[in-house]
């Protein structure tokens, strides 16, 4: 349904099973996308302007270890995971300054796995509830917890209420990008951690993007009832957005190919491991726009401005794909090339303000002094 809207992009995007290369190139070329929607040959809405813009505002806070996932709060300060610390801590959106709320009990860091993406609760202002998704000895899982701001700056996070368990856990491959969508519901992004097998099997939760209630259950709509499985054929799922028509967005990782862009819809089959990228195949859906392995590594992804903005990690930059409903209505631009090393997460908070987090210090980066860092962003 997809493959007229498939962009490619001869510039590349390295998976972030390697580490960042030594000497850093600019794109190369690439194909523009055709104009017809992708739903059929009719001519697609009017998107934002075909050259976009990127400008560092700010600095907000530095020295971070290991950053990976980051929640916004109704009063706008920030709640930021530390992967291998197994910590959370909020960072005030005017000073900078990080407080440690708690630690997670039970995560157990190593390779890509550890204390993954957070998500706060569409309700938070009545339930105070935060949700992580992190791995332990057995099993990668999502949790949440009280968090009581009245409570010792260091023991406000109460103990890990488990909505899910048994998602498949490996040293690569851990997903691990949680966020509630416009129907308040909670998704999931999961990798099939090196076993490609799980990506097909439709009653595994590795390879997939995950549905549920707040309370971890199957929601009503799903395409298996009693299963939160909601699309499959996924390799390594680290970014979802929705956009302002509340289609979900979805970033994954390629293998030596193709890195991708996805429109996700139920029961539909994304391809890995028999496609990787643009495959054109019976039964599978075709990304929407598509890397060379080597410029991407695609992880957070964000919807401002009129495009989503990916943040690449052996790619070191930041990707925006300028969005005419359903598909790219330009070339995908880069932008901070390499001026910022590795790129983890973007999180938008409304008009053009939006946050982008760096990965050096995720054992796979070359780390400077200040690093990592939470820069303030103003995007076009």
């Amino acid at each position: 349904m997809l493959a007229a809207a498939v962009l490619l992009l001869v510039a590349g995007c390295s998976s972030g099973d390697d580490k960042a290369p030594a000497g850093r190139k600019g794109p190369t070329s690439t194909i523009p996308a055709p104009s017809a929607s992708a739903s059929g040959g009719s001519p697609s809405p009017t998107g934002p302007p075909a050259k976009g813009s990127v400008k560092v505002v700010s600095t907000l806070t530095q020295n971070l270890k290991s950053p990976w996932g980051v929640a916004a709060l109704p009063d706008g300060d920030l709640l930021i995971a530390s992967r291998d610390e197994g910590t959370i801590s909020r960072i005030d959106a005017e000073s900078g300054k990080q407080t440690v709320i708690g630690s997670v009990p039970g995560v157990s860091p190593g390779g890509e796995g550890g204390l993954l993406g957070l998500a706060v609760s569409p309700s938070f202002a009545s339930d105070h509830q935060v949700y992580a998704y992190f791995t332990t000895e057995s099993d990668n899982r999502i949790a949440r917890m009280l968090y009581d701001e009245q409570k010792p700056a260091d023991q406000q996070l109460g103990a890990p209420d488990t909505v899910l368990r048994g998602i498949p856990k490996g040293i690569v491959h851990n997903g691990g990008r949680i966020a509630f969508g416009p129907d308040k519901m909670l998704y999931a992004g999961t990798g099939e951690t090196g076993d490609t097998g799980l990506a097909q099997d439709r009653k595994s939760l590795g390879g997939k993007i995950l549905r549920m209630t707040p309370d971890g259950q199957p929601v009503h709509g799903n395409p298996d009832a009693g299963s939160v499985v909601y699309s499959w054929g996924h390799r390594n799922v680290q970014g979802l957005a929705w956009d302002s028509d509340k289609r979900l967005w979805a970033a994954e990782f390629g293998q030596t190919t193709w890195d991708e862009l996805n429109l996700i819809e139920p029961g539909k089959n994304y391809g890995w491991p028999d496609v990787e990228g643009k495959g054109g195949g019976s039964g599978f859906v075709d990304p929407v726009a598509q890397w060379r392995t080597s410029e991407a590594s695609p992880s957070g992804i964000a919807y401002a401005s009129g495009s989503i903005w990916m943040a690449a990690l052996k790619g070191e930059r930041l990707w925006r794909i300028p969005l005419a409903g359903a598909e790219p209505s330009a070339e995908p631009q880069s932008f901070l090339v390499g001026k910022h090393g590795r790129l983890r997460t973007v999180l938008s908070v409304g008009g053009a303000k939006v946050w982008l987090v760096t990965s050096e210090t995720d054992r796979r980066g070359s780390p400077e002094p200040g690093d990592d860092k939470i820069l303030q962003l103003e995007v076009k």
